[in-house]
């Protein structure tokens, strides 16, 4: 068994690309393998933004040899009347190269076993592995110097070796070694003895390749760090992700700035030190510090230059975000309303003055239905889009609604509208939380419908490619709101008054309740079976999620197989049935009148639970109702009286669920 390793070795890839390229590499040497039947162990893909690497254990030192049967031609033509044979048989064992006595006759044909010797694999990497790295994709990919293909930044070398030997490669115009790079400040001719000592040699030149042994590195390295001067780091995914991605050797380095920039909203100089310039912000006794923590890509011990570069960053950075937030603080939040007539919400659904009237009274609405008082309410619609004509924003148009809620609260506005104006874009994202306060959560869902609503009305609806204004993480916001705070809101009716509101009057109702409904199974098929939430849409979901999600609940727990028996027999039987009502002068056998009242002693009931419960007692009625009767009696009257019946039942089964998908 060998072990292979491939190095690619670039400029500076973007921070971006590197995730799938790992991810294409990881595919495509694995289908390779697999489509030449080589055995193999393992595939480890690394990535530092300097190099692609490739490590292949396990690896069979050939191909398999491949039986294969070829037909010849047929037996009165390869044979002579002699049963001697003939030129054209001995012509097809010269053209496979098979001894003639191995020839044999099989459904008057003759045939051929060849077998197809294995190719060193040494020869097949040769050949296979410039055309699986040429395959990567990617954006803006570009073609460099004098070369005909593209990539996304020129390459500078490569290494190719199997166990302790080169296999030559070409990728565009560079012809690999067994010399690799280490870090700039380091070994830059570095020779790979064992690819299985790859890590280890590139650690020993300053490179850390693999990815998730980087990614912890900066993690317990900040933490580390932090801890020294009694703060804890604070970063999102995305900026671990990036910082990963743009250091090969990360060193932690304490930065720090004037004072006087902690006297600015706190969202406003996290934003500036880790989506604009990759810093991790330090918080002490939960308080921001004027303090943060860059990962320099260095090796060496003088820090002073890179300390004080930064510092000189972050300042002009933040220099600017103080003089925004104290022009807009000169007046109130409020009075940036009317500047929301000159901001376009989308194409022929007006401005964003316009979207806050659909707002303001589509949340009354809601008030209304929940009975909750709509003062506070009404205001956090009035102002929470106010904040998008302020500097600050502009600026930093993440910040949207955090700065609207901070302005406000400079404003005097009260505690509920500050919180309100925040949380009305919770969830940011899949994983981020829900609005707490009912303010937010009405106006955050008054938001995500208007949006919803407009984009279709638009005929401009979600396809695999696009999500225009982020409509399907809109719908997801409107039903987690609901589920997380268990409201009962009837989002099928804010369907529809919002599509009246909307400038451009489209039928389009019944599609924006398809797409909400197919968010909903989306996010709930995390936890229950797709089957049994498709079973439960009998019933309109959208008047009620929370007591859609309650059914899904009871019936995720049904084991009456007799249950499931009589209901699925009452659909089938009463499928293209006439449905009349049901008279008791048609009643012959006993069993019919008792499984009537028994029917009819079952109500309506929120308690799921419970509702179940009175199914399953009736099932030994319902049982004995198909033994005894006959439904398709001569007497049509009878026979039309007993689908009448059995219709009354299948309204019971459908107020749970629809028996026919479980």
């Amino acid at each position: 068994m060998s072990t292979y390793l491939l190095e690619v070795g670039t400029e500076e890839l973007p921070y971006k690309f590197i995730p799938q390229a790992i991810e294409q590499l990881n595919n495509g040497f694995k289908k390779f393998l697999e489509d030449n039947k080589v055995k193999f162990d393992d595939i480890k893909v690394y990535a530092t933004p300097r190099r692609l690497a490739v490590l292949i254990y396990g690896l069979d030192n050939k191909t398999g040899d491949e039986e294969k049967i070829v037909k010849g031609p047929i037996k009165n033509i390869a044979y002579d009347e002699n049963g001697n044979l003939t030129k054209a048989a001995e012509g097809f064992a010269k053209k496979n190269n098979v001894p003639l006595e191995s020839l044999y006759v099989e459904n008057n044909y003759i045939y051929a076993k060849i077998i197809i010797q294995g190719k060193d694999i040494k020869e097949l990497l040769s050949e296979n592995v410039p055309q699986i790295f040429m395959k990567l994709q990617g954006a803006h990919f570009m073609r460099w110097g004098y070369n005909d293909e593209k990539f996304s930044r020129p390459i500078k070398w490569i290494a190719s070796v199997l166990d302790n030997e080169e296999v030559k490669i070409k990728i565009i115009d560079k012809e690999s070694s067994i010399y690799t790079r280490g870090h700039r400040f380091a070994m830059q001719s570095l020779p790979i003895g064992l690819p299985q000592d790859y890590i280890e040699t590139m650690r020993n030149a300053c490179v850390i390749v693999d990815q998730d042994e980087r990614r912890k590195l900066i993690v317990d390295s900040a933490t580390q760090e932090a801890a020294k001067i009694g703060a804890i780091p604070y970063y999102t995914e995305d900026l671990l992700e990036e910082v990963t991605f743009i250091t090969e050797y990360p060193v932690p380095v304490i930065c720090e700035f004037d004072k006087e920039f902690l006297t600015i909203p706190e969202e406003v100089t996290v934003t500036v030190m880790s989506s604009h310039q990759r810093y991790f912000a330090l918080h002490k006794d939960g308080k921001l510090i004027n303090k943060f923590i860059t990962m320099a890509n260095y090796v060496g011990n003088e820090f002073k230059n890179i300390k004080d570069g930064n510092v000189r960053v972050i300042k002009a950075r933040l220099d600017d975000a103080v003089f925004f937030f104290k022009e807009d603080t000169k007046k109130p939040l409020v009075d940036y309303v009317e500047s929301l007539k000159g901001v376009t919400f989308q194409k022929g659904m007006g401005t964003m003055f316009d979207k806050t009237q659909r707002l303001i009274k589509l949340s009354k609405d809601i008030c209304s239905d929940l009975g909750v008082n709509p003062t506070d309410v009404e205001r956090t619609a009035l102002l929470c889009k106010a904040d998008l004509t302020t500097h600050l924003v502009f600026e930093f148009t993440e910040l949207q609604g955090y700065i609207g809620s901070d302005y406000a609260k400079v404003s005097g506005e009260n505690d509920k509208v500050v919180q309100g104006i925040k949380e009305h874009y919770f969830p940011i994202n899949s994983e981020s939380e829900t609005a707490k306060g009912i303010e937010g959560q009405i106006v955050g869902i008054a938001d995500k419908i208007d949006t919803v609503c407009a984009v279709f009305a638009a005929g401009k609806k979600p396809t695999g490619s696009s999500d225009p204004l982020g409509v399907r993480r809109a719908a997801l916001g409107v039903i987690k709101t609901i589920l997380d705070a268990d409201l009962k809101i009837d989002i099928d009716k804010y369907i529809k008054e919002a599509l009246k509101g909307l400038p451009i009057q489209r039928d389009c109702a019944d599609e924006v309740n398809e797409f909400f409904i197919q968010r909903m199974i989306i996010l709930l098929s995390e936890k229950y079976n797709k089957n049994i939430l498709e079973a439960c849409l009998i019933n309109n979901p959208l008047k009620d999620i929370a007591d859609f999600v309650k059914r899904v609940d009871i019936v995720s727990t049904l084991n009456a197989p007799q249950l499931l028996e009589n209901a699925n027999r009452v659909i089938r039987i009463i499928k293209d049935a006439t449905i009349g009502t049901v008279s008791e002068q048609y009643f012959i056998e006993p069993v019919e009148k008792t499984l009537y009242e028994d029917i009819n002693r079952i109500q309506p009931d929120k308690n799921y639970r419970s509702y179940l419960d009175s199914l399953e007692k009736l099932n030994p009625t319902v049982t004995k109702f198909f033994n005894d009767v006959l439904v398709m009696d001569k007497d049509e009257n009878v026979k039309n009286n007993r689908i009448s019946l059995l219709n009354l039942l299948k309204e019971k089964y459908d107020y749970l669920t629809d028996f026919s998908k479980l």
